[in-house]
């Protein structure tokens, strides 16, 4: 079987036409119709239905591209690995919309310089919907905070632990995540998120009451409310995201609890490689945010 032969039937899957198809990828129409009938040959199968004007792409076809897309993937992997050559395809990548506002642009900027032939689409949503869209394969990987149980055929790529601070306007009065957080108004965090329940439930253990004055759900929005002395809060000391002026921070908890991040993939992800890449950028980019041992870890949503 020629791999030539699977990248024409998933241009013509992409495209919609033999014609379309060639042009797509600079053959003629009846070197696409050449490409389709040494395929079918080689399988004995029909891959298309020949009824219709243009053919469309029979129940075998359908299956095929899929499986097609896998092998061209894993056969550029190898070709990547053995020339070392910048990397190319498409990765669908899903984040965690307070990821997306900080560490993944600049992890995508730098991609992007030293593979400018990948292409990289991105989705938000919350983390577990974002494990469950990689889990049916809707997703190549996401880029979450750890899922407390990692469901079976998943694996999990670590780049960073960020630990969660006490923010206050600078004068506050206080020194101590207690002082600080007794000193104002707490701006919280939508509760509905994990980590907002984690919260409440360390506030409450620790016996610290909170007087709640707002509840927002975007960490930017309650950096700004804190820089304008409307408030104090809890978020964590995130990779790539600097807090307004203004604003002084302590660690919540002793030692601070943390959310991990990473990203996770199906272990039989046919671009793996690309992930791979994207994760060392990523870690990179984490810089003193890197994992460690010592701090107490939440394995929940922000």
């Amino acid at each position: 079987m020629d791999l030539r032969h699977l990248k024409t039937l998933i241009a013509i899957a992409e495209h919609g036409s033999f014609a379309a198809a060639g042009d797509a990828i600079g053959l003629t129409q009846s070197a696409v119709s050449l490409h389709v009938k040494a395929l079918e040959e080689d399988l004995e199968t029909k891959l298309f239905d020949r009824t219709t004007r243009p053919p469309r792409l029979n129940t075998r076809g359908r299956n095929l591209v899929d499986r097609a897309r896998e092998i061209v993937e894993k056969c550029e992997s190898l070709t990547d690995i053995v020339t070392g050559e910048a990397l190319s395809g498409s990765l669908d990548i899903g984040s965690v919309p307070t990821l997306l506002s900080g560490i993944l642009p600049p992890a995508l900027s730098a991609i992007r310089q030293s593979h400018p032939d990948l292409r990289i689409r991105v989705s938000s949503g919350l983390s577990a919907d974002l494990v469950g869209r990689v889990h049916k394969g809707e997703l190549d990987a996401a880029v979450v905070t750890e899922p407390s149980q990692l469901q079976t055929g998943l694996s999990w790529h670590m780049f960073a632990e960020e630990p969660l601070m006490v923010i206050a306007p600078k004068g506050t009065r206080g020194i101590t995540d207690r002082e600080l957080l007794d000193a104002g108004p707490f701006i919280r965090f939508q509760r509905f998120a994990w980590a907002g329940r984690l919260i409440d439930t360390h506030l409450k253990d620790r016996g610290i009451r909170v007087h709640t004055g707002m509840e927002i759900d975007s960490l930017e929005a309650i950096a700004s409310m804190v820089a304008h002395g409307l408030g104090v809060s809890v978020v964590p000391d995130r990779a790539g995201a600097d807090l307004p002026a203004g604003i002084v921070k302590v660690p919540f908890g002793d030692p601070p609890l943390c959310r991990v991040i990473g990203v996770v993939e199906r272990r039989d992800n046919p671009k793996a490689h690309l992930t791979r890449a994207l994760v060392e950028i990523l870690s990179g980019l984490a810089g003193d945010k890197r994992p460690r041992r010592e701090s107490a870890r939440i394995n929940h949503e922000i």
